[in-house]
């Protein structure tokens, strides 16, 4: 069941139910979703999932079990591993009462903390530049997921192969009447890692990451989500992407994707 007509990337049904619209299908399969959208409504699972004091997410794991049809589909939460300062939360996507995607979420206490003056710890700290004007999609690359978010190339080649980076935002609600939140935009975009900076022929090769993992740095804020990507390939037939992850003010996260590689 979807709701191709709907603004938004999921229509909420009754019990933890969700119509996928067109805008969560993926380039490869026009049935199948793309990963972002999937990864952000466990994401909305897991901070709805209530803890027992005032909670941060300090990093999310997703592994995608099988393809993920634009179909309706089901959410499920529950926190694994309860605790004082930390604790797990785990959240999985079904379709048709079958497990095809799970996410995995660490989250800690909130506190303010007067942390002492330091001098900045992390590489690629420094937040890329955010161009004015959008930047249009290659010809030939088709899914509604790529039509659903707002584009802007900051550095590297748009659709030639190498490092890229990108600031996106979403263009629709992932559900009805919501504003996402700061993680949901982080991972509607992360899973995005590996195409952004792909280094082989999407008319050739195909490369897919069963998982992504993003460690927060800081909570992310506004709409736009900034992000380097690089992929480096092993002959040996996997591979890894790598980004960083910014909003318009700083270094907010880090993400990973492990890469299956094959011919078509």
């Amino acid at each position: 069941m979807t709701a191709p007509d709907d603004p938004v990337f999921y229509v909420p049904l009754a019990e933890g139910r969700f119509a996928s619209t067109v805008h969560t299908a993926g380039p490869w399969d026009q049935r199948f979703q793309h990963g972002g959208p999937p990864s952000a409504l466990l994401a909305r699972a897991i901070e709805q999932e209530s803890p027992a004091w005032p909670a941060t997410v300090a990093r999310v794991s997703v592994d995608i079990l099988g393809p993920i049809p634009v179909a309706e589909v089901a959410v499920r939460s529950r926190v694994l591993r309860p605790g004082r300062s930390v604790e797990l939360v785990e959240a999985e996507l079904l379709a048709e009462d079958r497990p095809v995607v799970r996410a995995q979420a660490w989250r800690v206490r909130a506190a303010e903390v007067d942390l002492p003056t330091r001098p900045e710890e992390a590489d690629g700290a420094e937040v890329p530049p955010f161009p004015e004007g959008d930047w249009p999609l290659p010809p030939g690359w088709t899914g509604g997921y790529l039509h659903a978010m707002q584009w802007r190339l900051a550095d590297g080649h748009w659709g030639e192969p190498g490092a890229a980076t990108v600031w996106a935002r979403m263009r629709h609600p992932l559900v009805p009447a919501e504003t996402p939140t700061g993680l949901q935009r982080v991972l509607a975009l992360a899973d995005s890692g590996s195409g952004v900076s792909h280094v082989l022929p999407f008319e050739q090769w195909i490369f897919i990451n069963p998982e992504l993992t993003v460690h927060l740095a800081a909570q992310p804020s506004g709409e736009w989500i900034g992000m380097a990507a690089a992929t480096t390939l092993d002959p040996g037939g996997f591979g890894l992407a790598t980004t960083r992850l910014y909003d318009r003010e700083r270094l907010v996260g880090r993400g990973a994707q492990s890469l299956f590689v094959t011919p078509r």
